[in-house]
């Protein structure tokens, strides 16, 4: 799993002018699943999420973790982290395909709600609008 993580002020995704999923301060996730990728992974990106301290404490140091500040969490399916980019149109050949991806996806979900973090999310596949107002910016990246 491929994640691409922005510490924000706000966040928010829209699919057909509705909002579907909208939050304060916190994470927006861009999850991109690959096909070697398991329930197993997804449990291990989970936990990593919920427990890097990426917030500033008092001394302006990066040290609290998203509890620390009650921040929330907004994901969004993103296949296109496992793009191919050697030539000009990118392939995606390198994503898991989407029978498998979206109950992985699911189950990341699933996964940061159980470690008490319900995510505001898109829908899996749907042409999204996402919206965010970046904090810093912090932007990391992940791979599990």
């Amino acid at each position: 799993m491929r994640a691409v993580l922005t510490r924000v002020k706000q966040a928010s995704v829209t699919i057909e002018g509705v909002q579907t999923g909208a939050i304060g301060q916190g994470y927006l996730v861009l999850l991109g699943i690959g096909p070697e990728d398991t329930r197993e992974t997804a449990e291990k990106l989970a936990e990593k999420i919920v427990r890097l301290r990426v917030f500033e404490d008092e001394a302006g140091r990066m040290n609290r973790d998203i509890s620390a500040v009650g921040g929330s969490i907004l994901v969004v399916s993103q296949f296109t982290l496992y793009a191919d980019l050697r030539s000009r149109r990118p392939g995606f050949s390198h994503a898991a395909p989407p029978e498998r991806a979206e109950p992985l996806y699911e189950y990341f979900l699933a996964c940061l709600s159980d470690l008490g973090f319900p995510p505001e999310h898109g829908s899996f596949g749907a042409d999204m609008q996402v919206a965010s107002v970046n904090d810093g910016p912090v932007t990391l990246l992940l791979e599990m």
